[in-house]
Formats: structure tokens, C-alpha cells, sequence
């Protein structure tokens, strides 16, 4: 069994993208320039945004930090989308989800400038990923293939179960594995809460990706012999014997489920860290594509 080490890969992305970095530097030329929206005071997503911010100043990249107050008006939320969309030293940035239950988060996103959304998220560039087309990929499928490729998962001819049918994770790692591709051209099987007798589908799978941030859901009982595990599931669990009041922990019970795999990601530390290293490969590509286009 191997452990698909997240952020050992993530990290050697970044160390890549810093020296791409360092190499725009030296032609004098303006670096990577990354924001991020940040409504309330979720305290995962104060998590999250913090490493973003903590990530781009790793690599070099320039970095802000929009934190808006819980009771923000979605008037307010737009007029800034609407700013960062006409900002000239924005390449890219993200609206960090969940917002406040008053916001329609559809209405945001889809007043984001589809050149600059390096969540991948609007319509236009999901629409443009599954006609195979050059789009900016959702941060998390996008982690999930290159974590494949990396360790040289063998997908083509595979069938693949996906647990979760949400437009961030599950509907594209659905359309990515099933693409024509070295690391793709898989039989994909797309399965959520109206699926009956998933366990029957888990163990035809030779690859599961489970996105559906339930706790143990996948166990070993589940799992067929040599399959490939994607926990894409993180959980803080309440616990007070933690200094900090709780756990995180996957989708799977990793303990009985490893026994059974071939490879599988750990939580913490399997996808989590491959999201945030596509992210900032997404405000590249969106760098040099403004630097194209600007020529």
C-alpha cells in the first residue's frame, strides 16, 4: 500500500511555481498577483485563506486579503467582485465558500470575471472543462489528477466510483477522469445520496473518490483488494482531549481501508494541500495568459 503523499507533491509544485516565479522576477516583469474574499469568521475558511496567503508569500507571489464583515450586504459583496474584476494588478481571485446564509452565492460567482477565476467555478470555464477545452480547473479535481499522474496511477480503463455529486468536487473529478487522456480515460460511475446499494458500486470500483464530508463513510467492507482511494472528505469532529477542541479527519475509515488499497490518500495531508498548490498553478496560468494577451 502507498500513501499518496499530498503534501510532499504540493510542496514540489510550489518549489516549481517559486522558481518560475524567480524567473519573472529576472525579466522584470510583475509577479503573480492573487486575491482572496473572505465573508465572516467561518473558522475553516479562516484556516484555509490563511495558508493561501501563507502559500503565496512561500512562492513569491503578491497576495490580499479581503476579510468582510459577517452582516456584509450582497450589494457590498458585488461592488467588490466588481472592483477586484477591473483591477489591473489582480491576475486572479477566489470568493471563499461558505457565504453567509443572505448572499446568493450563485449570483456572486457568476459575477466573477471568468479570466480570473482561478477557483474554476464559473460556468464558463466548467462549461469549457468538460468540452475538453483550455479552462482554469477546478482547484481540488485538479489536485486529485495531478496527484495521479504524479505517482503514476494507472486510470485508463479503470472504473472509477465517485461519492458526491457537488458542482466542486464531484460533477468535475467525474468529467476529468473520464476524459481522453494518460491519466484519465476512465469508466466513471457518478453516485450521491439517491444511489441505492452504493457499497455494491465501491467494490466494483478499482478507483473510489469519496467527496462527501461524512465522517468513516467508506469502510473496508466496501473496498475491493488493490483499489485506489481518494479521500477528498476533511471534518472537524469535536474532541476536548485536542488542544484545539477537535479532529479532522476523511470520508474513510482509514484504518480499515488501507489494509485493503493499493494507493490512498491520507486526511490530513492527501488532498487538502494539492487544492492550494493548484490554486496558485491557476494564478500562474492566469498571469501569463493577461502577460498574452497584453502584448
Amino acid at each position: 500500500m502507498t500513501i499518496l503523499n499530498g503534501k510532499e507533491i504540493a510542496n514540489k509544485i510550489k518549489d516549481e511555481i517559486a522558481a518560475e516565479v524567480g524567473e519573472i522576477k529576472s525579466r522584470g516583469e510583475k509577479v503573480p498577483h492573487l486575491a482572496a474574499v473572505l465573508v465572516g469568521n467561518d473558522g475553516a475558511s479562516l484556516t484555509y485563506v490563511g495558508s493561501k496567503v501563507r502559500s503565496c508569500n512561500r512562492i513569491g507571489f503578491e497576495s490580499t486579503l479581503k476579510h468582510l464583515p459577517e452582516d456584509t450586504s450582497e450589494e457590498e459583496l458585488l461592488d467588490l467582485v466588481s472592483e477586484l474584476n477591473n483591477d489591473p494588478e489582480i491576475d486572479g481571485y477566489i470568493v471563499q465558500l461558505p457565504l453567509p446564509k443572505h448572499i446568493d452565492e450563485q449570483k456572486v460567482l457568476l459575477a466573477v470575471d471568468p479570466d480570473k477565476d482561478v477557483d474554476g467555478f464559473h460556468p464558463a470555464n466548467f462549461g469549457k472543462m468538460a468540452l475538453d477545452m483550455e479552462s482554469f480547473i477546478p482547484a481540488t479535481p485538479f489536485g486529485i489528477m495531478e496527484l495521479l499522474r504524479r505517482y503514476n496511477v494507472e486510470v485508463e480503463g479503470k472504473h472509477a466510483v465517485v461519492i458526491g455529486r457537488s458542482h466542486i468536487v464531484g460533477r468535475p473529478i467525474s468529467i476529468l477522469l473520464s476524459q481522453k487522456g494518460k491519466f484519465a480515460n476512465a469508466t466513471v460511475t457518478l453516485t450521491h445520496s439517491r444511489t441505492k446499494d452504493i457499497k455494491a458500486l465501491t467494490l466494483q470500483a478499482d478507483i473510489i473518490v469519496s467527496a462527501l464530508g461524512v465522517p468513516g463513510f467508506l469502510t473496508g467492507d466496501m473496498v475491493r483488494d488493490g483499489a485506489v482511494i481518494i479521500d477528498v472528505g476533511i471534518t472537524r469532529v469535536p474532541d476536548e482531549s485536542k488542544e484545539r477542541g477537535y479532529y479532522i479527519t476523511g470520508d474513510v475509515d482509514f484504518e480499515s481501508v488501507s489494509k485493503k488499497a493499493s494507493y490512498i490518500t491520507p486526511v490530513p495531508g492527501g488532498v487538502g494541500p494539492m487544492t492550494i498548490a493548484m490554486l496558485l498553478q491557476n494564478t500562474l496560468l492566469a498571469r501569463k495568459r493577461r502577460t498574452q494577451n497584453n502584448r
